[in-house]
């Protein structure tokens, strides 16, 4: 089944079911969201926090913006939309300014597990602020065990010291406020083409982690060298220019639904590449923490099928 934005005319399928391709492109996303927390563990080592968070999205702003102009994308807003782009552009700064914060003090694969509960704290929002979208049973055994499996990872003895407490902690309140993004996302999405809301969220946001680098970071740039170059090239244009606007993409395309069902993708390949990759400690506690998160995002993005 086929519906029509109003403000873009693009065809939005309904259906839950995604065709092969789009499975596999689905797929091949997830794995590059779920790399990302590995590559910027390697740029922090020689680039200050909200630096490094501005060169990202300063620099996939302009790439987005060109790609944009030569390929005719709607760019122009209403002024009545500036509005809610400068709430996205301030709710992303926070979120984005936390987890990297967050990031500088644990490990990449604490991090990637604990920003997958964001689609449990988005199904506790959306409960009370999205109509039609209330707790299900299922989803109530998806949130215990999502939370469960960060609540183990809160305990784990070996890979557990009181910096990268803190940094889960940094991490867990940064899911928080993504999540009130993508509700607030969610009320306003049909307003605007995927384009605007990734390309003016970034452009207004960069401007306000680069002053927080000079502020912030002390020194803003100690040195540079190829694994760092490459982590930035990365996070610049692999997820945070190409990534996010395919994502956007599908959405409309696809629905939300049927591109969640892939997610739980993303934590196993991040752990997976921050221990081969970055030599992170395996622990028991981290092994049945993918576990539980993982399980519970199957179980609340699983599609239940009848037979005729």
């Amino acid at each position: 089944m086929l519906k029509t934005n109003a403000n873009t005319l693009t065809p939005i399928t309904t259906s839950n079911e995604l065709p092969l391709d789009a499975s596999l492109f689905t797929v091949f996303l997830c794995i590059l969201f779920g790399a990302n927390a590995v590559a910027v563990k390697v740029s922090l080592v020689g680039i200050g926090v909200f630096t490094t968070a501005g060169i990202r999205f300063g620099t996939a702003s302009i790439a987005i913006l060109l790609w944009a102009l030569y390929s005719q994308k709607p760019l122009a807003i209403k002024p009545s939309q500036f509005k809610q782009l400068v709430i996205l552009a301030l709710i992303f700064f926070v979120q984005l300014a936390f987890f990297y914060l967050g990031l500088s003090k644990t490990t990449a694969s604490h991090g990637t597990l604990i920003a997958n509960v964001l689609p449990f704290f988005v199904m506790i929002l959306a409960h009370f602020f999205i109509p039609d979208d209330t707790i299900t049973a299922k989803k109530i055994v998806g949130l215990i065990l999502g939370f469960s499996g960060v609540a183990i990872l809160f305990f784990d003895n070996i890979a557990l010291t009181a910096d990268v407490l803190r940094g889960d902690l940094l991490v867990l309140f940064a899911v928080l406020v993504w999540s009130g993004n993508v509700i607030y996302i969610k009320k306003v999405i049909d307003q605007f083409h995927p384009i605007q809301i990734t390309l003016y969220t970034m452009m207004l946001a960069a401007p306000m982690f680069f002053v927080s680098g000079v502020f912030f970071d002390g020194e803003m740039v100690s040195y540079v060298d190829v694994p760092i170059i490459s982590s930035l090239l990365y996070q610049t244009f692999v997820t945070a220019s190409f990534g996010m606007v395919a994502w956007y993409t599908m959405i409309r395309k696809y629905g939300a639904t049927a591109l969640h069902s892939f997610i739980f993708i993303m934590p196993i390949s991040g752990v997976f590449l921050g221990v081969v990759l970055l030599n992170e400690p395996i622990t028991a506690n981290l092994m049945i923490s993918i576990i539980f998160v993982v399980t519970g995002l199957i179980v609340v993005n699983r599609q239940r099928h009848y037979l005729p």
